[in-house]
Parts: structure tokens; sequence; C-alpha cells
């Protein structure tokens, strides 16, 4: 059986929906700003070489793939554009 992934930005976790990092004190999905905020971040911080805008635009297209953000409007927008 394999590992369940978050349903917000992909990370392995044992039980739940979301991982420590994606959900709040009660279990919660946060707000997308503070998440899409984190995750392009955490990928400028891991490929040093990477550009802010190009980090969205991936964060956005990673983004698109996950249960949780695959309908948000901005993930949406970014994919028709």
């Amino acid at each position: 059986m394999g590992q369940a992934k978050c349903e917000s930005c992909g990370m392995g976790i044992e039980k739940g929906r979301y991982c420590q990092y994606c959900a709040d004190e009660k279990g919660n999905l946060k707000p997308f700003e503070a998440l899409f905020s984190r995750m392009v971040d955490w990928a400028i911080k891991n490929d040093g070489k990477l550009d802010r805008a190009s980090a969205e635009r991936n964060t956005l297209k990673h983004m698109s793939t996950l249960p949780a953000w695959k309908d948000h409007p901005r993930v949406v927008a970014a994919q028709q554009s």
C-alpha cells in the first residue's frame, strides 16, 4: 500500500487529508495565498537558479494536479493563460 499524499502540496503523510504545513491546528486547510507563498519560497530555496516568476508558474502548475487546489480560481486562470 502506498503512502498517502497531502491533498494540498503532495507531500507524503501518514493519515488525514493535509500535512502539518498545510493544515491549521484543527486540521483545516490554510488559506490559498499563505500556502502558495510558502510553496513558491520553498521552490526558490531548493533551486537557486529559479526566479520568482518561474517559481510561481511552476507552483501553480503543480497545484493544478492537487485535489485541494485544482478548481481554485487562481490555479484555473493560470492554466488558461
